[in-house]
C-alpha cells in the first residue's frame, strides 16, 4: 500500500508541477515543493526494493519488472526535460505529456501486474 500510494502522489505532484510551470508559475519549482517531490520519490524507491525483495523479485529476469524499470528510467528523464532542462516552452510541453504517457503505462503495467 505504501508503494501504492507513493507511486500516485508522485505522479499527482509531478502533474501539479507540470501544470504550475505551464502556468508560467514558479511554485512547481519552489524548493519546499521540489523537497517534497524528493521525499515522494525515496519512499517510492525504499517501498519498490522492499517489495522486490519480500516477493522474491529479480529485477532483471522478470520480463514485466524490467520493463518496468525502463519505463521508470525514461519518465524520470522526460519529467527532468518537462520540468527544467528543455529549451522552449514548446518543447517542455512535449516532454512533460510524453512523461504522463509513460507514466501511464507504467500505471497500466502494474495494474495488469497485480490483477
Amino acid at each position: 500500500m505504501v508503494h501504492i500510494g507513493a507511486a500516485l502522489s508522485s505522479g499527482a505532484l509531478f502533474l501539479l508541477r507540470g501544470l504550475a510551470a505551464e502556468a508560467g508559475s514558479g511554485l512547481g519549482m519552489s524548493a519546499p515543493v521540489r523537497y517534497l517531490s524528493y521525499s515522494i520519490d525515496t519512499v517510492l524507491l525504499t517501498a519498490a526494493l522492499m517489495l522486490a525483495s519480500m516477493l522474491h523479485r529479480v529485477p532483471l529476469a522478470d520480463a514485466w519488472l524490467t520493463t518496468k524499470i525502463g519505463l521508470v528510467v525514461a519518465y524520470i528523464v522526460l519529467g527532468s526535460f518537462a520540468l527544467k532542462r528543455g529549451r522552449t516552452a514548446r518543447s517542455r510541453r512535449v516532454f512533460f505529456v510524453s512523461a504522463l504517457l509513460v507514466f501511464t503505462a507504467i500505471y497500466a503495467l502494474a495494474r495488469q501486474r497485480v490483477l
